[in-house]
């Protein structure tokens, strides 16, 4: 088995270096480009500006890197060091019941993460973030999201695994299937309660004031043929400079939540444009093309994990002592992430596609070209979007077009 093993550590180093050689490629392309204001950018950013851009796009990626290669190192050193093997063995050694030892065994997974992450995710909110303005957060809420966060993330982990793992005690030879209908479900169902239960524990929801806006947005889904519930804007600026604006909630009755951060800076018109191109989303069914496309590929996945984990093989390969559940899973999560990384590409061109799709919806609805061009300029403006992204880059990671080019076609040129 140390044939395979070989196998699958040679491509993990290969799909690790493809994705720091395409960081590089945008990087490079950024350095040599990025003292250049695209023509449709003349209007609204200065060299100034521009060099405050480049040089946050470089220290975020920079960090990334350091990030991203401190990861990987521990990831090698889990699975390939022995670490698996290791900590596997002492969570069987407590004896306890097969779904509760799950439960613990990813819990205190999830724990370590989270705390190896506490340095990285602090420096970059309170020195990068910070550093170009974006950063409003305090210790204090950084303290209570925190605490949320690990509050949330322990019930859900522990219901999913429960749940999965009794499904699978319950029925070895077609657990692969309810397993499946079981995670299905309950993101259905966390798509539903989320707006109402979770999104209120981290921000306030509170009516729009401008009854003109709410009239106009009120006008415009009702003529894409989209039912609104409520419009609100959310106190986004006590933690971040950042603007957006997004629906949410499932099935026929939407809710449109407003930064309180867009709501200052643009104007009435580019709300409705941007409300206009998420309405192209819906519209177009994107959300639930993507849903079925990736529940299928679940589907597959899980029902090769159910074949790979009967086989025994996985725990061969890693030389695990210990014959668990647990530790087939955490392989084939690891393993699954190699054999996905070319999908990245074809997942980015559909995401593409579909942007486009959306942006032509919103031009036809608000016949107001103009509108959505400077949205997008102001949005990539107020958050320092990278102005010149690599193509190659672009084309591998960006489910979004690149700025300049979205505008351009945004308007009918070349």
């Amino acid at each position: 088995m140390k044939g395979y093993q070989i196998i699958l550590l040679i491509s993990f180093i290969l799909v690790a270096a493809f994705g720091y050689g395409l960081k590089f490629l945008n990087l490079r392309h950024l350095r040599k480009y990025g003292d250049i204001v695209p023509e449709e950018f003349k209007d609204y950013i200065d060299a100034q500006l521009l060099k405050k851009t480049r040089d946050y796009t470089l220290e975020q990626s920079r960090f990334g890197f350091i990030e991203s290669i401190f990861e990987n190192i521990l990831v090698l050193a889990f699975f390939f060091g022995g670490l698996l093997n290791m900590y596997n063995s002492w969570i069987e050694s407590f004896n306890m019941p097969f779904v509760l030892s799950g439960v613990v065994f990813f819990l205190a997974l999830s724990y370590a993460n989270t705390i190896i992450s506490i340095p990285f995710d602090l420096y970059g909110i309170f020195r990068i973030e910070n550093k170009y303005g974006f950063n409003k957060m305090t210790w204090k809420l950084w303290i209570s999201d925190f605490m949320k966060s690990i509050i949330l993330s322990t019930i859900f982990i522990g219901i999913m695994t429960s749940g999965a793992l009794y499904l699978m005690k319950a029925s070895p030879d077609f657990w692969w299937l309810f397993v499946w209908l079981f995670f299905l479900l309950f993101s259905i169902f966390m798509m539903y309660i989320s707006p109402y239960v979770i999104e209120p524990l981290f921000n306030k929801f509170t009516p729009i004031e401008d009854e003109e806006i709410e009239g106009s947005i009120r006008d415009l889904m009702k003529k894409a043929g989209i039912k609104i519930s409520r419009v609100f804007k959310i106190d986004a600026s006590k933690r971040s400079a950042h603007t957006n604006a997004y629906f949410t909630g499932i099935g026929k009755v939407k809710r449109i939540v407003l930064y309180d951060t867009l709501l200052k800076k643009m104007e009435r018109s580019e709300i409705l444009s941007v409300l206009a191109h998420e309405a192209g989303h819906w519209k177009k069914k994107h959300v639930l093309k993507m849903l079925i496309v990736v529940e299928a590929m679940s589907l597959i996945g899980v029902y090769i994990s159910f074949m790979m984990i009967k086989s025994g093989i996985l725990l061969r390969i890693f030389n695990i002592q210990n014959d668990t559940v647990f530790a087939n899973l955490l392989i084939l999560g690891f393993a699954g992430g190699i054999v996905s990384f070319p999908l990245t590409p074809i997942f980015s061109y559909f995401s593409r596609r579909h942007e486009r799709e959306a942006d032509r919806f919103a031009a036809e609805m608000t016949e107001n070209r103009e509108a959505m061009a400077t949205s997008l300029i102001k949005l990539s403006k107020d958050n320092l979007s990278n102005l010149h992204p690599h193509p190659l880059y672009a084309g591998f990671y960006y489910s979004h077009p690149p700025v300049v080019q979205r505008i351009r076609e945004i308007r009918g040129r070349p």
